[in-house]
């Protein structure tokens, strides 16, 4: 038996020494995971002085000491509302991503306040995340998502068939997909492999363990899927439909750029939550 104060202390400075930005509130997701009680919890575990059977706690401080993720760990990722299944072999939502979901929604919400029933793609879907929040935000929306590796879509699946069911989720190339839906989409939306090769992430978590196919974009700019992604859009989108595409902060100006012609008007830049440029959109003309 342990004293909880003491193994979140050890546990901060262990994570702290192997470089983990975020020390005390991993320790404390990792404890709460092994104990099986919500994080806040661990606040009367403390305020008590109770002793715990630490578990596997040990054990996964040590995998998160040599920079796995912590969303690896626990098999869990937040995102918006909602809780994801995440793991190896699947891209790990991320908050900046929570401001591109919203765009999507938000355009969604105005369709249906208009008395429609709007049709969503989700290109890229990864773990299904964006389709997910839209889904459940929008219930009158129809959501459709495609994503091409097998082993992202094994874990999408599975995140839809536990929240959504719903979605029709799709096993494909994104720049393909979805020829039944010509001409007929109100809504497109992506987080596409866009970082360009030889950038490789700092963080072990990102180098490391996300998959490279989610995060490379290919071409010299990284923008290569982005292209694909924007033709796609161009192809389903009704006229006046909305596209929004994730991507770097220093790829803005390129990213606007895909939206050049006749094909495309009212494009706009977004920012994240910490304000740097996260996204553009458009509609078709």
């Amino acid at each position: 038996m342990s004293d909880v104060r003491a193994l979140l202390r050890e546990a901060e400075q262990r994570l702290a020494t192997a470089g983990v930005a975020s020390a005390r509130a991993d320790a404390e997701v990792l404890l709460a995971h092994a104990l099986g009680v919500e994080r806040s919890r661990l606040a009367v575990l403390v305020a008590l002085r109770e002793d715990v059977e630490p578990g596997t706690f040990w054990g996964l401080l040590a995998e998160r000491e040599q920079r796995v993720p912590l969303q690896h760990l626990t098999g869990r990722a937040g995102f918006r509302a909602l809780e994801l299944h995440v793991g190896p072999g699947v891209f790990v939502p991320r908050p900046e991503t929570e401001t591109v979901a919203q765009l999507a929604v938000d355009e969604a919400q105005r369709l249906v306040a208009a008395g429609r029933f709007p049709t969503v793609v989700d290109l890229c879907t990864g773990s299904g995340a964006i389709a997910l929040a839209v889904a459940t935000e929008v219930p009158r929306a129809a959501v459709h998502a495609v994503e091409l590796d097998p082993m992202a879509h094994a874990w999408a699946r599975r995140n839809v068939d536990a929240i959504a069911p719903r979605v029709d989720l799709r096993e494909g190339d994104a720049g393909t997909a979805f020829a039944d839906l010509d001409g007929r989409v109100d809504v497109v939306v992506s987080n596409p492999p866009y970082v360009p090769p030889g950038a490789v992430p700092l963080d072990p978590e990102v180098a490391l363990h996300d998959p490279e196919v989610a995060l490379y974009g290919l071409g010299d700019d990284g923008l290569l899927v982005p292209r694909r992604v924007v033709a796609a859009a161009a192809r389903l989108l009704v006229p006046g439909g909305y596209v929004v595409v994730e991507h770097a902060e220093v790829q803005e100006r390129s990213a606007r750029a895909l939206f050049a012609g006749p094909a495309w008007t009212g494009v706009e830049s977004h920012r994240d939550l910490t304000g740097r440029p996260r996204s553009t959109s458009a509609r078709r003309a």
